[in-house]
């Protein structure tokens, strides 16, 4: 079941379902997409990317309470809620899973071998088993990767070493519970050899570990912050940035809705560009294409978003040169 504040915040945003009507339950099938987010549906929720995914399925022709209906299952950050919701969308019966990130891609994938699986944020899904390749994922799983791999993690600290020319030592929070995130944080420690900065590796498992996160980044006296998200530290990001902001942390992560809590800077895969592309993998397989035979595509479009308002509380200034190669600048 979705909890209240998912509920609510669904409503308040025009998500739910209406009923259908009966001149659409005479003109065709009605298709049903389960929507597996192990993040929120509140208002600590992505609705930029995902009103991208819905928009982008009316621009295909499939409108809500029309011919299709959307099931929506938050996890709210607790990955151990994913088997459960999976399980709930394939007792609905529903015709393909959208699934996002790779822990509910797992989750879905563990549920069903035969409901086709449309993973959005997919990180190293062949390392972790969930398709023997990109070009012929063979099983009931295809999608998009979110490519956080060396190249994404040397960017992120080559801008951080701009913004923050005298940077040394580098904190990385991650979340050793996310399946996806042991190959992230070995791509960030391969990144940082040629980046020329030294890194301080931190875990946390729940939000009650991060103020011992922080007090050890202020202990070994870090210079900035590297955030490895994951559906955990997502919903609780706010939070996040904000121990960054009191500690004095030039912080940067892959999404903009880092930058937009008060994290410094972002760059990474465009969210809403992924879940546009996950509705044409959605368009295909309703139209009878199966996963196996699409293979599964790497990002292409990224941005840069930086927050001037966190940089001038951090009493930073942030070179000119790198606010015009910014996608987005918050003041």
């Amino acid at each position: 079941m979705m909890d209240r504040r998912a509920f609510v915040s669904l409503a308040a945003g025009g998500l739910l379902v209406a009923p259908l009507s009966a001149e659409a339950q005479q003109t065709g099938k009605v298709y049903r997409i389960g929507y597996l987010d192990a993040g929120s549906g509140s208002g600590s929720g992505n609705p930029r990317a995902l009103e991208a995914f819905r928009e982008h399925l009316r621009e295909l022709g499939w409108v809500e309470g029309q011919n299709i209906v959307i099931e929506y299952r938050f996890a709210e950050g607790r990955t151990d809620r994913l088997p459960g919701l999976a399980h709930e969308l394939i007792r609905l019966k529903v015709d393909v899973i959208a699934a996002v990130p790779t822990p509910a891609v797992i989750a879905a994938r563990n549920a069903t071998r035969t409901i086709p699986i449309v993973g959005m944020s997919l990180t190293e899904p062949v390392a972790l088993g969930v398709v023997p390749s990109l070009a012929r994922p063979g099983g009931n799983v295809t999608g998009v990767t979110y490519g956080v791999d060396t190249n994404i993690f040397g960017k992120q600290l080559a801008l951080l070493k701009e913004a923050v020319p005298k940077v040394r030592w580098v904190a990385v929070l991650s979340n050793p519970t996310n399946p996806a995130q042991p190959s992230s944080v070995a791509n960030v420690k391969t990144a940082a050899v040629s980046s020329g900065v030294q890194l301080k590796l931190l875990e946390t498992r729940e939000p009650s570990d991060f103020d011992g996160a922080f007090a050890a980044m202020t202990k070994e006296r870090v210079a900035a912050l590297l955030v490895v998200l994951d559906p955990m530290m997502f919903v609780h990001r706010a939070r996040l940035a904000e121990l960054a902001l009191k500690n004095r942390l030039p912080s940067m992560s892959t999404q903009a809705a880092w930058v937009e809590v008060s994290g410094l800077m972002s760059y990474g895969p465009s969210l809403p560009d992924q879940r546009r592309r996950a509705a044409i993998y959605v368009d295909k397989i309703l139209k009878g294409a199966k996963p196996a035979d699409l293979p599964i595509e790497q990002p292409t479009k990224f941005e840069m978003v930086i927050n001037l308002k966190t940089a001038k509380a951090l009493g930073l200034t942030i070179p000119p040169s790198l606010l015009a190669r910014a996608d987005q600048v918050i003041e």
